[in-house]
């Protein structure tokens, strides 16, 4: 009986304990249910007046190249330049020993001389017998015969005139000049090479105006046209731009590549850029417009689709987007959202839609 009364108190005792504690833990729970706000940082978005481009890599060429060859054979007496030299157009750049065309020009003029002492004396006999001829004192055989020599003097005088022309012509051959203002790329023989008409002597290139040639997509190419502006650096000068125009568009795209070959001009006055430079190039495709643009670590990348988290009073909120070109550290936005919205930049990893956000200071 004793053990009974002892049990009945104790269940009392835990009654009574269990009846005080439980709204103790309701308020808790009430507590922990609570939202958490994320703490994000954020920015408004812009409107910027910004061109449309195209980017792409390229390498620089000499805008022409000229082979100088000899025109006669000889012994070369005097190369006058070297690898690298600069040189203007009409410059003297070679010499080839020039004693046989020398020679073969004082017969050229012996010739003519000749010729022409040949053609006075055959005139001036065919004028006495033309004379007789009409008062019919020498035969019609006799006048017919210093005709043909008249002829035939006349002929040879214009054969003696066309040898010394070309006697002139390859003496002064001898002689070889730069045909254009550049720089020596290569210099292929040495003073007393025995040289050919043919033998290339030196290459010149044009450096003053340059080509850069690059590649653009096949999805870019569309918006190509000649003349349109190209802004490229080089890595031999960082930090500083260059300018330049679309010259030549080619007719036809890289099967491997799937991109067509562009040329632009660029003027080189300084000298400062040399061919064969790596340069790095954006191309302007059309005038400025007004682009939304958004800080890059706002966007998020799920598979194929670009979103962002906009923020609309103290809420998150979820939006699709579609990006255009990348300028910097800022996207432009196509299509999802409008100019002075603002966007999560920090913290959006753990926002949801419809999420509360507390915007950091």
């Amino acid at each position: 009986m004793h053990g009974f009364r002892t049990g009945a108190i104790i269940a009392a005792i835990l009654l009574s304990a269990a009846l005080f504690v439980t709204p103790g833990c309701k308020k808790a729970e009430q507590k922990a249910v609570k939202e958490q706000a994320v703490n994000v940082r954020v920015q408004k978005t812009e409107t910027r007046s910004l061109r449309p481009f195209v980017e792409s890599v390229g390498t620089l060429k000499p805008y022409d190249e000229v082979i100088v060859s000899s025109e006669v054979d000889g012994i070369l007496r005097s190369i006058r330049v070297d690898d690298g030299s600069p040189v203007s157009r009409g410059q003297l750049i070679a010499e080839i020993k020039d004693t046989d065309y020398r020679l073969d020009t004082g017969r050229a003029e012996a010739v003519l001389k000749q010729a022409e002492a040949s053609l006075a004396n055959a005139n001036q006999e065919y004028q006495r017998k033309e004379s007789l001829y009409r008062e019919e004192l020498v035969t019609k055989q006799q006048f017919d015969d210093i005709s043909a020599r008249l002829a035939l003097a006349q002929g040879d005088l214009e054969r003696a005139k066309s040898g010394l022309a070309l006697a002139r012509e390859k003496l002064a051959r001898t002689r070889v000049f730069a045909p254009m203002a550049g720089i020596v790329r290569e210099k292929k023989v040495t003073a007393g090479d025995y040289i050919r008409n043919g033998t290339s002597l030196v290459s010149v290139i044009r450096t003053d105006l340059l080509k850069l040639s690059f590649s653009v997509p096949e999805k870019d190419v569309g918006s190509l046209r000649e003349g349109q502006d190209i802004m490229f650096t080089a890595d031999s000068f960082p930090g500083r731009e260059y300018q330049g125009k679309v010259k030549t568009l080619y007719p036809n795209l890289d099967e491997k590549t799937r991109s067509l070959p562009v040329e632009a001009l660029v003027k080189n006055h300084d000298g400062s850029l040399k061919p064969g430079f790596f340069t790095r190039v954006t191309l302007y495709t059309g005038p400025a417009k007004d682009t939304v643009v958004v800080p890059i670590t706002s966007l998020l990348y799920d598979n194929s689709s670009i979103k962002l988290f906009a923020v609309e009073g103290n809420r998150a909120k979820e939006r699709a987007v579609k990006t255009g070109l990348k300028y910097g550290e800022f996207m432009e936005i196509t299509e999802g959202l409008k100019a002075d919205e603002t966007v999560v930049t920090v913290g959006q990893n753990n926002l949801m839609e419809g999420v509360l956000v507390n915007v950091a200071r």
